[in-house]
């Protein structure tokens, strides 16, 4: 049980800070299609892949005092943003888990938007579908999010990037 929080622990001590629940979902799911050993599981909703373990991991980690999550208040909604605490890394040098160098794809997932991030990982849902089967079906999923061709087309060249850079 304590294998995954760690997991998750390590992927924090990368990342440093994740700014909004909705990128920290895509970020996690997005690497375990890149053969990161998360093992939360996922299903298709409103947003794309999300995972209700991942959240409630998320909610242990922040109640255990392992992850700081602050609440910023944007006028007409919240976003939440988490970073390791000292305890936390306390925490995460006690055990010695597998995983493998993430800093490489964690800083590209950093770079973008909570939007791309979704179009990315929706179309990683959907990867046992053909490259035109899936703009489909981004198009069926997705009609409010209005997805261009250009930002499709840069989905699939960032999905490549990040299956070109190999974990170590």
């Amino acid at each position: 049980m304590l294998t995954n929080h760690a997991k998750l622990m390590q992927f924090f001590a990368v990342a440093e800070e994740v700014t909004g629940r909705k990128k920290l979902q895509k970020m996690i799911y997005i690497l375990q299609k890149c053969h990161v050993p998360f093992e939360e599981k996922y299903q298709f909703h409103f947003y794309g892949p999300y995972s209700e373990e991942l959240t409630l991991r998320m909610e242990e980690l922040c109640n255990l005092g392992f992850v700081a999550e602050m609440k910023e208040d944007k006028s007409n909604y919240y976003q939440y943003n988490y970073r390791i605490t000292g305890d936390g890394l306390d925490f995460l040098n006690q055990f010695s888990i597998d995983m493998p160098d993430i800093k490489t794809q964690v800083e590209l997932l950093q770079r973008r938007s909570s939007r791309f991030l979704e179009l990315v990982s929706t179309m990683l849902y959907f990867d046992d579908l053909s490259k035109d089967a899936v703009v489909e079906k981004i198009h069926i999923v997705k009609p409010k999010q209005n997805y261009t061709s250009d930002e499709i087309n840069e989905a699939w060249t960032f999905i490549a990037s990040l299956q070109k850079n190999p974990l170590q």
